[in-house]
C-alpha cells in the first residue's frame, strides 16, 4: 500500500487545502469588495470568485457573510481601542465610509434585528466595543451621570443618521457631504460637551 494519496485520472496529485491561506484570501477579497461596493451589494459568490476559493468556505471559516464583514472590520481597524464618536476625525471617517460603502452590519445592529442570532451577537459585540465603550469612557471622564445610557443613546442616534442618509426619505441629509455633517452630528451626539 502506497503512503501517498491516490493520483486522480488527470495525473496530478490532489491539492491539499490550506485553510489559513484560504481564510486569508477570503478576508482580502472581502475587504476589497466591501470597500468598493458595500455590504449589501457584495455577494458571497463574488468574494469566493475573487479569492479563488469555494464561496462555501465563508460559512465554514467565518459563519457567514456578516461574520466575514466583521472579521474584515477587525482586520482593518486592529485591536486598538478607537477614538470615540465625538472625535471629529473618527466621526468624519465613519460618515465618509458609510457614504461610500453604505451602513454595514455593525451600525444596523443598533437599530435592526438580524435573523441569524450568531451574526447578531457578533455585530453587537463590535457595536459595543468600537462605538459604545469609547463614548461611555468619555462621558464617565466628563463626570456625566449614566454614561452607559448616554453612550447608547448617542450611538443609536448616530446609527439613525447614517441609515436615514441612505433611505431617500431625507433629501437634504442625503445630499449633505460628510464634512458638512461632522459639526452638526457632533453637536447632536454630544450636546454641550466641550470641544476636544
Amino acid at each position: 500500500m502506497s503512503p501517498h494519496p491516490a493520483t486522480p485520472a488527470g495525473g496530478a496529485p490532489p491539492r491539499r487545502r490550506d485553510a489559513a491561506r484560504s481564510r486569508e484570501l477570503l478576508l482580502e477579497a472581502a475587504g476589497v469588495l466591501f470597500g468598493e461596493r458595500g455590504f449589501d451589494r457584495t455577494t458571497t459568490r463574488e468574494i469566493g470568485e475573487r479569492a479563488g476559493v469555494d464561496p462555501a468556505l465563508i460559512a465554514r471559516y467565518f459563519g457567514g457573510k456578516t461574520q466575514l464583514y466583521l472579521a474584515v472590520v477587525r482586520a482593518e481597524q486592529g485591536d486598538e481601542v478607537p477614538a470615540d464618536l465625538l472625535d471629529p476625525g473618527r466621526l468624519g471617517s465613519l460618515l465618509g465610509r458609510v457614504a461610500e460603502r453604505g451602513p454595514g452590519p455593525v451600525l444596523r445592529a443598533a437599530v435592526l434585528p438580524h435573523e441569524d442570532s450568531a451574526a447578531r451577537d457578533a455585530a453587537e459585540v463590535q457595536l459595543h466595543e468600537r462605538l459604545v465603550a469609547p463614548l461611555r469612557e468619555r462621558f464617565a471622564q466628563e463626570g456625566l451621570d449614566r454614561p452607559q445610557l448616554r453612550a447608547e443613546l448617542a450611538v443609536a442616534a448616530f446609527a439613525g443618521v447614517t441609515l436615514g442618509r441612505g433611505s431617500g426619505a431625507f433629501g437634504e441629509l442625503s445630499a449633505a457631504r460628510p464634512e458638512e455633517l461632522v459639526p452638526l452630528v457632533r453637536e447632536l451626539l454630544g450636546g454641550a460637551l466641550p470641544a476636544p
